[in-house]
C-alpha cells in the first residue's frame, strides 16, 4: 500500500543527507537491527562505522496502518515529494536506553535527550529511500554543494589535502588562526563548512552566520579558503557526534577534520557539569581515523596574548604574558547590553551583523504565556496587562485567549490530550510568529500539559522572550467562582474531562511569575508582571516632562 508522510524539520535534513549521499554508506533511514547495532557497538550491521542513529520516527497512528514491504511517499511541508521509500520494519524504540546509548544521560537539559524523549515519535519505521528530488533551498545556492558537486570542485581548484571546519558558530578571529595554522601544518586549504540545518536551541540564526561566514572570507588568503553550507540536523552528542561529523566530512572530500574543544558539546548538564570531557571527542575520533579514512587534527583553545598582540595556544605561552579571553556568554551579554567589543577578539563588521541578532530585549519582541486551572484570572489579567502595556504607548501588543483561538483555528478540536495538546501548539504559533516580528503576544490558557507548554518555549524562545506566568489559584478558589458554570457541572458529573477535577493539570515547575489570584487583586497582579518585565529589561519605563512612557523598538 500507499502512504504519505510530511517529514519534520529534522527528518528533512536527514532526508536531503540520505539523498545526496552525504551519510554514505546509508541508502535510507536504519533497520531496527542496523539501529540495534549502532546503539550497542557504533557500527552498521556490514561493520561500517556508524555513531548516530538515523531513524524515521512517526507517530501510533500512522505506524498503526503501515506494513513491511509498504510504500512511505515523503512529502516537504509545502507538499513536495522528495522520496519513496519502501517499508522494511517498524519497531518502538526503547528511548531512555537510546539516550543513555547516544549522549550517554537522560537529562533533559540535552537537547538532543529532549528532543528525542519529548519530541520524536514512539515508532520508527526502517527502509531504504528512492529520491525524487533535493529539498529545495532559495537562500545561498552558491554556497550549496552536494558532496559530488564538492569533490569536482576541489579537483578543478587543484586542491588535495583540504581541512575541513565545522562550525555552528558566527567564526571570530580566534577560530580564523585556527584554520590558518591547520591548514599551513597540512600545506593544503581550508573547507569552513557550518552546519545550517538544526543546531542547539538558542544558537544565532544560520542567515546571520552566513552573513558573517562571507564576511570574513575577505580576511583569508586569496585562493586559500572556501564556505560551503552543510544542511545537517546536530544531536550535540559530543564525542559521538565528532566522529559522525568527521565521517560526514570524508564523504564530502576532505582529507583532514578539526576536532577542537568540547567538539558538538551542549554545555552544562543540571547539576552545572559538562555533558561531556573536552578533549574526548579527539580521543575517539582519533580511535577511528584511520580505518574511516580522513586525518584528525587536534586544536586546544586559542587565546589572545596582550603583550604581543597575536593568538596561540596555552603550550605557546610564555613566562609572565598575559591572556585575554571572551567567553560565548560574556559575547553574547555584550551584546545584548550593547557594549564595546575589542578589536582583538573579532571584525567591526561581524560585530555589526551579530548585534542586529542580540538586540537588547526591549528591542525584541516577546510572550507572556497565562497558565492556570479555569477561573483562574487568565483572561482578566491578559485584558488587564494588555490595557497597561497599552497605556504605555506600546502598539504592537496582541491578546490571544485559547477559548476565542479554539473557535477560529480549532473548530474541529476536542478535549483529548491530544487535541488539547494540538489546541495550545497552535496558539503558540501564532504567538511565535507575533513574537518574530518584534510584537508582544500576551497567551491565555489553561494548557494543562507540560509537554506542549514546552514546545511553545523551545519554539518563541527562538525569537524573542517567553514568560510563562502561572496563576496557582487553588481549584477550591476557583470552584468559588465558576465564572463559566463549569465547576458545578463537573461535580454533579455532568462534564467529563474537566482539568483539575477529572483530567490532569500539570502545574508548571519553574514558571517566571506565580501569582495567587485569590492573595492578590488584578492591580497587584499586574504590578507584579510590570516590574518582573522592568526588573528583565524587556521593557524600559522612562519619565519624560512628567509624563510615562516604554521605551520599546517598534512603538
Amino acid at each position: 500500500m500507499l502512504f504519505k508522510w510530511i517529514v519534520t524539520p529534522r527528518q528533512r535534513c536527514d532526508l536531503e543527507m540520505l539523498l545526496n549521499e552525504a551519510f554514505a554508506p546509508l541508502t535510507g533511514f536504519l533497520t531496527q537491527d542496523d539501529y540495534q547495532s549502532v546503539l550497542s557497538c557504533m557500527r552498521l550491521q556490514n561493520d561500517s562505522p556508524w555513531p548516530i542513529p538515523i531513524t524515521l520516527d512517526v507517530n501510533d497512528h500512522f505506524a498503526e496502518n503501515i506494513s513491511q514491504g509498504d510504500t512511505i511517499e515523503l512529502f516537504d511541508f509545502d507538499n513536495t515529494l522528495l522520496a519513496r521509500m519502501c517499508v522494511s520494519d517498524k519497531w518502538r524504540p526503547d528511548k531512555h536506553t537510546e539516550a543513555l546509548k547516544v549522549f550517554n544521560t537522560v537529562d533533559l537539559k540535552h537537547p538532543g535527550v529532549h528532543y528525542l524523549l519529548n519530541t520524536a515519535g514512539t515508532w520508527y519505521v526502517g527502509g531504504t529511500v528512492e529520491k525524487v528530488q533535493i529539498p529545495k533551498h532559495f537562500d545561498f545556492i552558491n554556497y550549496r554543494h552536494t558532496p559530488e558537486s564538492l569533490k569536482r570542485l576541489f579537483l578543478s581548484l587543484g586542491w588535495e589535502n583540504i581541512v575541513a571546519f565545522q562550525t555552528r558558530n558566527p567564526i571570530h578571529k580566534a577560530h580564523m588562526e585556527l584554520t590558518l595554522r591547520a591548514a599551513q601544518e597540512i600545506h593544503g586549504n581550508i573547507l569552513i563548512h557550518p552546519v545550517v540545518g538544526m543546531t542547539k536551541p538558542g544558537d544565532v540564526d544560520y542567515l546571520t552566520r552566513v552573513h558573517c561566514y562571507q564576511k570574513i572570507l575577505h580576511h583569508y588568503p586569496a585562493n586559500k579558503s572556501l564556505l560551503s553550507l552543510l544542511p545537517l540536523a546536530m544531536r550535540m552528542a559530543g564525542p559521538k557526534e565528532a566522529l559522525w561529523h568527521a565521517l560526514i566530512r570524508k564523504n564530502y572530500g576532505c582529507t583532514h577534520f578539526i576536532i577542537g574543544r568540547d567538539h558538538a558539546g551542549p554545555g552544562n548538564d543540571s547539576n552545572g557539569k559538562s555533558f561531556y570531557d573536552p578533549y574526548a571527542a579527539q580521543k575517539l575520533v582519533a580511535q577511528y581515523q584511520d580505518e574511516i579514512g580522513i586525518t584528525m587534527m587536534p586544536f586546544q583553545e586559542m587565546v589572545y596574548v596582550k603583550e604581543r598582540h597575536i593568538y596561540c595556544t596555552q603550550h605557546e605561552l610564555r613566562p609572565h604574558e598575559t591572556t585575554l579571553t571572551i567567553s560565548g556568554t560574556e559575547f553574547r551579554e555584550a551584546l545584548l547590553n550593547e557594549q564595546t567589543i575589542p578589536s582583538w577578539f573579532s571584525f567591526p563588521e561581524i560585530i555589526e551583523e551579530l548585534r542586529q541578532s542580540y538586540l537588547p530585549k526591549h528591542k525584541k519582541g516577546f510572550t507572556i504565556f497565562f497558565t492556570g486551572l479555569s477561573g483562574a484570572g487568565k483572561t482578566v489579567l491578559s485584558q488587564a496587562l494588555f490595557a497597561k502595556l497599552r497605556g504605555y504607548g506600546i502598539k504592537n501588543v496582541s491578546v490571544l485567549d485559547s477559548d476565542a483561538t479554539r473557535r477560529i483555528l480549532g473548530q474541529e478540536l476536542g478535549f483529548s490530550k491530544a487535541d488539547r495538546n494540538l489546541n495550545i501548539k497552535r496558539l503558540g504559533f501564532v504567538a511565535s510568529e507575533i513574537t518574530k516580528v518584534g510584537g508582544i503576544a500576551i497567551c491565555a490558557a489553561i494548557a494543562p500539559y507540560a509537554e506542549a507548554r514546552e514546545e511553545n518555549r523551545q519554539l518563541i524562545s527562538q525569537y524573542g522572550g517567553y514568560i510563562e506566568v502561572y496563576l496557582e489559584t487553588s481549584f477550591t478558589e476557583c470552584a468559588r467562582r465558576d465564572t463559566k458554570g463549569l465547576y458545578a457541572q463537573a461535580l454533579r458529573g455532568e462534564l467529563k474531562s474537566f482539568t483539575g477535577y477529572n483530567d490532569p493539570y500539570e502545574s508548571p515547575l519553574y514558571p517566571e511569575i506565580r501569582i495567587d489570584t485569590a492573595a492578590l487583586s488584578v492591580e497587584e497582579s499586574i504590578h507584579t508582571i510590570i516590574e518582573f518585565l522592568q526588573r528583565e529589561a524587556y521593557i524600559k519605563i522612562v519619565r519624560e516632562n512628567n509624563k510615562t512612557e516604554v521605551e520599546e523598538a517598534t512603538l
